[in-house]
């Protein structure tokens, strides 16, 4: 079997499609939602944002955005695993056997596991028969050693045995609208129920379990956190004051951004610094940004609906017999075929040891905007494995600020490896809190064929480049600064497309019959562009440039074709010829588009002005959703 270059040398890590890379950018997350199910959860409303709606309780707010987020967990983290409890309610279910905690679940399901459809389903619905199969009561009331929280908190912490601290993120999130749990109960009761609760919680986070707080305030009455939960959950000074509006945008985060693919910060690997000869310390690696991509197609079989599984085999061409032996595959060179066995080919392709190896320092001045091609990775030290990691990195991170310069590092994976540019980053604090942490961005320095040249315009040496004057610089500045978007960030803006398909694909598992509204939030602002000030700075900037006698319908748009564009132009053309070849519905129909060559199918994509990139499954994928299959 000849060698395909470009196959035994891909890079599997820079692949989105990669499964194996998927399941590795970051750590498992098991969360436990504990809802208050007392009476009062029940009883007090608040009212709908919405004229035609009804108000809704506390109760169902903190359903609503529970039902929210494990919908938009699907998408985001699919492989995380989530469970609902549910306190102060008159049934238990829990495998504690412990009064007034009810773990709510569906069958063929595990207490903390995947969401599933059916799992959501029968939580939306779960309001219809809470009160007849579950039951809602004070859980904490005088006269009675009966503590719920304190079992509440008992059984999360059993429930989050699964897994490693180190490998999964522990989480236990509390929605309730009653500050002061023990607030019934007097004396030394009191103080003793709310010690044992505070110490059951303490022993959760010394196992590695991190408890956050949900609270719903009433209308004529904020929560005070300061009566219990602040001790609970660790709170002191600024973050304590910084609490209660930081939960009110949490809240709204979970109700309001549905399936916005962002990924937390979290580790998505550790690495092996090498400062200098013998000198190695740990980092961890953060991707602040991923690019987020359609999942890959999954092939079932028509009778059983199973995922196919796909085996290759090989034939002998002479003897046409079945070959046992695994092949080798070969190059050929001077006339000679050069065998190479399967595991020879993994030891050519592991050109680096995935470590980061310091190189040296240039001044920050040598790196350009235009190196920066992908996202960077954050990098922050860890003492966990290897003691001292931190104060090296401190010492290097300051250095580097104080002589303005950054490192140049070399970094690979087991099949890709380039030079990375360290850059160290200052903690910036404003009086909310840490607004960017201390530490170094890597980024991937480019190779010389990534960097495209700008396209000569000008190509005549006699034409006069056009220069912009001093006043149309100045109108410019204006308008530029008129529709300037203040506090943009990436996060604020949703791939439309990508939330359709997420929309539809909710609908079809969840069998709904309307999809759920989707705003595109790439459309221009009209209203805002149609302001007078906008219009006014619009209109100055056209003056300075065009003149007073411009005439938009007499522009013509006459300008020199450049030879990039006649031979996109070209291509295009040729397509489109070759693509009216194909009976693309029928090859569609009896499911051969999969038979056809990759150059086959980019006929059809380039004819309809679609784009080519991706696996071959990418490119059927394109096509049969453009012919609305």
């Amino acid at each position: 079997m000849e060698l395909d270059p470009d196959d035994v040398f891909r890079d599997d890590d820079d692949d989105p499609e990669n499964e194996a890379l998927r399941q590795r950018a970051s750590s498992k997350e098991l969360m436990v939602y504990l809802v208050d199910a007392s009476p009062k959860m029940f009883s007090t409303k608040c009212p709908s944002e919405q004229e035609d709606q009804k108000d809704e309780s506390h109760f169902q707010i903190a359903i609503s955005c529970v039902l929210e987020s494990l919908k938009t967990q699907i998408i985001n983290r699919s492989y995380d695993e989530v469970a609902v409890c549910f306190f102060n309610t008159r049934e238990k279910k829990n495998l504690q056997d412990l009064n007034s905690v009810f773990v709510f679940n569906v069958a063929d399901r595990e207490f903390l596991d995947r969401p599933t459809a059916k799992f959501i389903k029968e939580l939306s619905r779960l309001e219809e028969f809470f009160m007849k199969e579950i039951g809602s009561q004070y859980g904490i009331v005088s006269g009675s050693r009966e503590n719920s929280l304190y079992n509440a908190l008992w059984v999360a912490q059993a429930l989050l045995r699964k897994g490693s601290a180190k490998t999964a993120d522990k989480r236990v999130l509390i929605f309730t609208d009653e500050d002061d749990p023990f607030g019934n109960i007097k004396g030394g009761a009191k103080a003793d129920m709310t010690r044992t609760t505070l110490q059951r919680a303490k022993d959760a986070q010394d196992l590695g379990i991190s408890i956050e707080l949900l609270p719903l305030s009433q209308l004529e009455r904020e929560f005070n956190i300061s009566l219990f939960y602040a001790d609970l959950i660790g709170l002191q000074g600024e973050d304590l004051a910084q609490f209660m509006p930081a939960a009110g945008e949490r809240m709204e985060d979970m109700k309001y951004q549905l399936r916005k693919r962002m990924f937390k910060k979290r580790v998505v690997r550790k690495l092996t610094f090498s400062v200098a000869n013998g000198v190695s310390i740990e980092v961890h690696t953060y991707a602040f940004i991923r690019p987020t991509v359609l999942g890959s197609i999954t092939w079932l079989d028509s009778v059983t609906n199973q995922p196919i599984k796909i085996e290759r085999s090989f034939v002998c061409a002479d003897t046409g017999a079945l070959m046992q032996e695994p092949p080798k595959r070969f190059q050929t060179y001077k006339n000679q075929n050069v065998k190479f066995s399967v595991e020879e080919l993994s030891e050519i392709k592991r050109v680096s040891t995935g470590q980061l190896r310091l190189l040296g320092f240039k001044p920050l001045s040598c790196l350009k905007d235009y190196h920066n091609l992908r996202p960077s990775t954050f990098i922050f030290p860890s003492d966990e494995e290897v003691i001292g990691s931190t104060r090296i990195f401190i010492a290097l991170h300051r250095s580097m600020i104080r002589l303005n310069r950054f490192a140049v590092a070399f970094f690979g994976t087991s099949s890709h490896s380039q030079l990375v540019a360290l850059v160290a980053q200052e903690e910036i604090i404003d009086s909310g809190g840490q607004v960017e942490p201390p530490g170094m961005h890597m980024i991937y320095l480019p190779y010389s064929d990534d960097i495209r040249h700008a396209e000569e315009l000008h190509s005549t040496t006699n034409a006069a480049v056009p220069r912009a004057n001093e006043d149309q610089i100045k109108k410019a500045a204006a308008l530029i600064k008129r529709i300037d978007l203040k506090d943009f960030s990436v996060y604020q803006f949703a791939n439309p497309g990508l939330q359709r398909h997420y929309a539809i694909l909710q609908a079809l598992a969840l069998e709904e019959d309307d999809l759920p509204e989707i705003k595109d939030e790439t459309v221009p602002d009209e209203e805002g562009l149609a302001r007078p000030g906008v219009v006014n700075a619009i209109e100055e900037f056209k003056l300075s440039v065009y003149g007073d006698k411009y005439d938009e319908s007499d522009n013509t748009g006459h300008k020199k074709v450049s030879e990039a564009s006649k031979k996109r132009k070209a291509l295009a053309d040729g397509a489109v010829q070759k693509s009216a070849q194909y009976n693309w519905d029928a090859l569609a129909d009896s499911r051969k588009l999969k038979d056809l060559t990759v150059v086959e199918l980019k006929f059809y994509l380039t004819a309809h002005d679609l784009p080519v990139s991706g696996k071959k499954e990418d490119l059927i994928k394109r096509i049969l959703t453009h012919m609305g299959r």
